[in-house]
C-alpha cells in the first residue's frame, strides 16, 4: 500500500495560487497512476485530476485550465499547482495512488484507488 503524505494547503484569498505536494513512499512510484481528489463536509469525495505513468494528464471540468498536475519520479512526489483559486475550491485535498500497466489517464473514481494520503486543507476566502 505504501504511504502518501500531502502538504502545501493553507488559507488564501480568491485569485491566489497554491501548490500541493504529495510524497509517496513504500511503493514503486514509477508504476503508479496518481490523482488528486477533494472533499467538503457532507459531500462525496470528488475527482480533481490524474496523471498517468507516462505523464499524461486529465482534469475535472471545474479545474481545467486553472490547475496543473505533475510528477517527479526521482522525488516520488506528485504536485497540484492551483491558480486562480475560487471559494468553491475550498476542501480537503487528498492524493491517491494506484499501480497500473496503463500509460494513459484512466482512473477517475474513488474506488479505483486503494492508497490514500491523510489530506490537506485548502481554504479560499472571497
Amino acid at each position: 500500500q505504501g504511504q502518501l503524505l500531502e502538504s502545501g494547503g493553507g488559507v488564501v484569498q480568491a485569485g491566489d495560487s497554491l501548490r500541493l505536494s504529495c510524497v509517496v513512499s513504500g511503493r514503486t512510484f514509477s508504476r503508479d497512476a496518481l490523482a488528486w481528489f477533494r472533499q467538503t463536509p457532507g459531500k462525496e469525495r470528488e475527482f480533481v485530476s490524474t496523471i498517468s505513468r507516462s505523464g499524461s494528464t486529465y482534469y475535472a471540468a471545474s479545474v481545467k485550465d486553472r490547475f496543473t498536475i505533475s510528477r517527479d519520479n526521482g522525488k516520488k512526489t506528485v504536485y497540484l499547482q492551483m491558480n486562480s483559486l475560487k471559494p468553491e475550491d475550498t476542501a480537503v485535498y487528498y492524493c491517491a495512488a494506484k499501480g497500473t500497466i496503463l500509460t494513459v489517464p484512466h482512473y477517475v473514481k474513488v474506488d479505483d484507488y486503494s492508497s490514500w494520503g491523510q489530506g490537506t486543507q485548502v481554504t479560499v476566502s472571497s
